[in-house]
C-alpha cells in the first residue's frame, strides 16, 4: 500500500498500518498483454464470460477530485458497468447529495454498488443514504495489523454492530482484507477469526486478490473455505517475477501474474457477484489508461 492510501484510510480514521507473508500459491505467467487485447477490441469486441465488472474510484484518486462528473463520464466511455466509491475530501458521493449522484449514475449508465468509507464516523447516515439509493454495501477498507487477538475481537464486534446498522436499512456490511489479516496472531489466523465470527446474514467480505496472493494464500482455496462469504472482489494484477515480499508490486490488469480466468472462474462459482478493478501504481500509463485497459481486459476475460 503506498503512503498516498495510508494517507486516504488515516484520514478517513478507520485504525492503523502494515502488511506480511504467509504459505505458497498458484499464479500464471501472463502471455496475453494488455495492450494486445485493447488493440484486439478494435477490430473486433470479444464477448467474456464475466458479468457485473466494475472500477474502484480509488483507482483515479488523483483525477476524480479535480473533475468528478468528467471523470466519471470517461469511466462510463470505458464500458464499465458499475462503480465502487471511496470517501475523499468530498464524501463517497463527490460533492453532490446521494440522490444527486445516483441520478447522474443514471445519465451514465452506470451503477454504484458500494463503497469504502469510515466505519466510525455517521455511519448510520451513510447506511441509510446508501440504501436510499440502491447501493448493495458499505466496505470498511482497512483496519491496519493489530498487536494482540483482543484487539481483532474488538473489531469484529464493531463489524457486526456495523452490520446490525446496514441490515435495518436493507444493505449489508463488509470488510476489504489486506495481507496483514493472514498473519497469525497467538495461534489464530485474523483473516479466519472475522469470517467465523460475523454474522453472514448481515456481512459480506470483500476479497482483494492481489493482497490475498502477497499473503502467499491460495485466493482459490480460500474462496471455497468461505464459499458464498466473498460477494465482490478486487481485481488488482502483480508484477510478474516479483517476490510476496515487495508489497507495492501492482500492474496493469493481464500484464502481471495472477491467472484470472481461473481465479475468477472459481470466484463465480463460489458466490462472487462484482468484478471490481483497483490499481494503485502506474508505470508506463495514466490513471485513465491504466482504467481504461482494464476495462478492455474484464471485457474480453474468458474464464479458464
Amino acid at each position: 500500500m503506498n503512503r498516498d492510501r495510508r494517507k486516504f484510510i488515516n484520514t478517513a480514521g478507520v485504525f492503523t498500518a502494515g502488511a506480511f507473508i504467509l504459505p505458497q500459491l498458484a499464479c500464471k505467467q501472463g502471455t496475453t498483454t494488455a495492450e494486445s487485447m485493447v488493440a484486439d477490441s478494435v477490430t473486433e469486441m470479444v464477448s467474456g464470460d464475466l458479468q457485473n465488472y466494475g472500477l474502484q474510484l480509488y483507482t483515479l484518486r488523483d483525477d476524480l477530485p479535480k473533475d468528478p462528473k468528467g471523470i466519471l463520464k470517461q469511466v462510463a466511455d470505458f464500458g464499465y458497468q458499475t462503480i465502487e466509491s471511496y470517501e475523499g475530501d468530498k464524501g463517497m458521493f463527490w460533492g453532490m447529495t446521494h440522490k444527486e449522484f445516483k441520478t447522474y449514475m443514471d445519465e451514465l449508465g452506470l451503477r454504484i454498488v458500494s463503497s469504502h468509507t469510515d466505519m466510525n464516523k455517521d455511519f448510520e447516515k451513510k447506511a441509510m443514504e446508501a440504501a436510499e439509493i440502491g447501493m448493495e454495501t458499505l466496505i470498511c477498507p482497512w483496519v491496519g495489523p493489530q498487536k494482540k487477538m483482543d484487539d481483532w475481537k474488538k473489531i469484529v464486534d464493531r463489524f457486526n454492530e456495523c452490520g446490525e446498522i446496514c441490515k435495518k436499512n436493507g444493505i449489508k456490511f463488509a470488510y476489504h482484507n489486506h495481507a496483514y489479516s493472514f498473519e497469525p496472531l497467538d495461534g489464530i489466523v485474523p483473516q479466519d477469526y472475522i469470517m467465523e465470527n460475523t454474522d453472514s446474514n448481515n456481512i459480506d467480505m470483500e476479497m482483494d486478490i492481489y493482497w490475498v496472493v502477497t499473503a502467499g494464500v491460495d485466493p482459490e482455496a480460500y474462496m471455497k473455505k468461505y464459499s458464498g462469504r466473498f460477494t465482490s472482489c478486487h481485481v488488482k494484477d502483480r508484477i510478474i517475477g516479483a517476490p510476496l515480499s515487495e508489497h507495492e508490486a501492482s500492474c496493469d490488469l493481464g500484464k502481471g501474474s495472477i491467472n484470472f480466468s481461473q481465479i475468477l472462474k472459481t470466484a463465480s462459482e463460489n458466490g462472487m457477484k462484482n468484478y471490481i478493478l483497483e490499481q494503485e501504481r502506474y508505470d508506463n500509463t495514466t490513471p485513465l489508461g491504466a482504467a481504461k485497459v482494464g476495462a478492455e481486459y474484464l471485457k474480453s476475460l474468458k474464464f479458464a
